[in-house]
């Protein structure tokens, strides 16, 4: 497991690249993240919330983009890797990278963020990790232990952040536990990773100041003797050499650009993430009455948390609250696109959460092509009895995005709705098989051939036929991942 953690090289300084120094190949790593991937499937903190999603993948991309115009991301790698990230709503200040491509994020970071720069410093650090092959190169050095023994003291990390006793339910003997200690890296692939990030966040157009900022409030925490908040601490201490180093960089950041306008999109997004994460009602009745009282901060503030309260008031039925909040929103935000887009997004949510379905359908962009929109607009169709328009979005989405899990689902249900149960087992089927849960999969597939084989000449043929093809496919995968037990 690594954990975000955001310092640089000096400037100017010449830090060799450590090279691949790697026994493992791109093929067993993907798999060693594919088996930590499924755990974090599993995990009840795991999300899949589109707006958020988004917000984060549209930083992701930008840095794997840029990582590659750098060299940083080789062809193998792009093409063999998942480059997926998972959001956690824990409320603890953590992001990890995992074998194979994977991104872990939990939402208790993204709430300390400032600026959407220093969201893309905390990930440009992470991508670094995986791009360098870091993981493996730690395997290796390792006396060449067994992948999926450290792929479970992954697992066994992650658990500490949040439960130290079923982390040490997952760590057996004093070896097991001494794999775990040594997960940490190296202090030159920290290095490594600090210096490869930083370029990639600002070749990929983010300011500088986002690393500095975060640095220093890893170095504030770091001098509170961590109060269990930021569990990359233990992972990643704050060594007096790296503070030097982040203290130079801090140097090259003032002499950069002067810093970014308020980012109304960002405060946004952080007032979503806090309550997502504090989903508690004294919590969510704070937020509302902070929304209230928002009159005088600046526009970011406010709209940070107008978006927070309007959720919230969602969250506890009470519709009243969330609209009026929600108006007061996409008032402050016009003139900003994109900011006017998520208050958009927000007020069909809110018209959704109090049973008014057609209007939520109304707010959306019918013509939008991002996953909110097609998420939302679908949800609101199937709602107000359009199941058909809904399902026809929808089969046209998971065409292009085959690993959208809760896409397939919605799109199960739609399938539910117009009596099309073959093709509804199906759909719940691939959803299974994008959360990588393939036992699970097969099982609805072969509910799916029952039905098929009773159903016999009135029968979807075509919709049997795929099922057969996928079943088989399925299957293999499943055989696979038996034998890397």
């Amino acid at each position: 497991m690594t954990a975000a953690c955001v310092l640089a090289a000096p400037a100017g300084a010449q830090l060799p690249t450590l090279g691949d120094g790697s026994d493992m190949n791109v093929a067993t790593e993907r798999k060693l993240g594919e088996r930590v991937a499924r755990e974090l499937y599993r995990d009840p903190d795991y999300i899949d919330d589109p707006v958020l999603d988004e917000y984060v993948l549209e930083i992701w991309t930008r840095l794997l983009a840029a990582a590659r115009t750098r060299g940083e991301l080789t062809a193998e790698l792009d093409g063999s890797f998942a480059w997926q990230v998972l959001l956690g709503k824990d409320r603890v200040i953590n992001a990890f990278a995992v074998p194979g491509g994977w991104m872990g994020v939990q939402l208790g970071l993204i709430n300390v963020t400032a600026t959407r720069d220093e969201l893309a410093a905390v990930l440009a650090h992470e991508l670094s990790h995986v791009t360098q092959r870091h993981h493996s190169r730690l395997m290796t050095q390792q006396n060449q232990q067994a992948p999926w023994l450290i792929g479970a003291m992954i697992l066994a990390a992650l658990a500490a952040s949040k439960n130290p006793e079923a982390a040490n339910a997952m760590v057996a003997g004093g070896q097991a536990m001494a794999m775990q200690n040594q997960l940490n890296f190296s202090r030159d692939m920290e290095r490594e990773a600090d210096r490869v990030g930083f370029g990639v966040m600002t070749q990929a157009g983010f300011a500088p100041q986002g690393f500095v900022a975060m640095f220093e409030k890893l170095q504030q925490a770091a001098r509170l003797n961590d109060n269990g908040n930021f569990p990359y601490l233990r992972t990643h201490p704050m060594t007096t050499e790296r503070i030097a180093e982040g203290q130079s960089r801090q140097q090259l950041a003032e002499r950069a650009a002067a810093a970014p306008g308020p980012d109304l999109v960002h405060a946004m997004m952080v007032g979503r993430s806090r309550v997502l994460s504090n989903p508690g009602v004294d919590n969510l009745r704070a937020y509302a009455g902070e929304a209230d009282g928002a009159a005088g901060a600046d526009r970011a503030r406010q709209a940070g948390l107008l978006y927070a309260g309007a959720l919230a008031g969602t969250r506890l039925r009470e519709p009243a609250t969330a609209s009026r909040l929600v108006a007061k929103l996409v008032a402050i935000t016009s003139g900003d696109a994109r900011a006017s887009r998520l208050a958009s997004l927000l007020a069909a949510e809110v018209a959704l959460s109090g049973g008014d379905a057609a209007r939520a359908a109304s707010l959306v962009d019918a013509a939008a092509a991002g996953r909110p929109e097609v998420m939302l607009s679908s949800q609101a169709r199937l709602r107000s009895g359009r199941a058909g328009d809904a399902a026809q979005r929808l089969q046209t989405w998971v065409a292009l995005h085959p690993r959208d899990a809760e896409a397939w689902q919605l799109l199960a249900s739609a399938y539910t709705a117009q009596n099309q149960g073959l093709r509804a087992i199906r759909a719940e089927a691939e959803s299974h098989v994008a959360r990588l849960d393939y036992q699970a999969a097969i099982d609805r597939f072969k509910a799916a051939q029952d039905l098929a084989r009773k159903s016999g000449a009135a029968g979807d043929h075509i919709e049997a036929s795929i099922i057969d093809t996928r079943a088989r496919q399925v299957a293999l995968l499943l055989r696979e991942q038996a034998l890397e037990r």
